[in-house]
């Protein structure tokens, strides 16, 4: 019999984490955070010895993505037509 474990991901997690709970790609990650998101929003570069560099691994913010993920739905390409019906 498996046992199956349930977490409760917390604000900041790691890639892999937000992939399994946004469904969202490597790829759209990476384009995201080069293009749109914001350090100290939406990620964070973190080190354990408290001295992050620029190739450090990031940390997400679950819950801003989330609301940017939210925002896009202003941006459909038919949202302009749904505002006047």
């Amino acid at each position: 019999m498996e046992n199956v474990i349930q977490l409760m991901p917390s604000k900041w997690v790691t890639e892999d984490v937000l992939i399994a709970i946004t469904g969202l790609r490597p790829g759209t990650i990476k384009r995201a955070r080069e293009n749109c998101w914001l350090q100290g929003r939406e990620y964070l570069l973190f080190s354990p010895v408290n001295d992050p560099k620029p190739n450090s691994e990031a940390m997400y913010n679950r819950e801003a993505i989330d609301k940017w993920i939210e925002a896009q739905a202003q941006r459909q390409p038919d949202a302009a037509e749904r505002k006047k019906a």
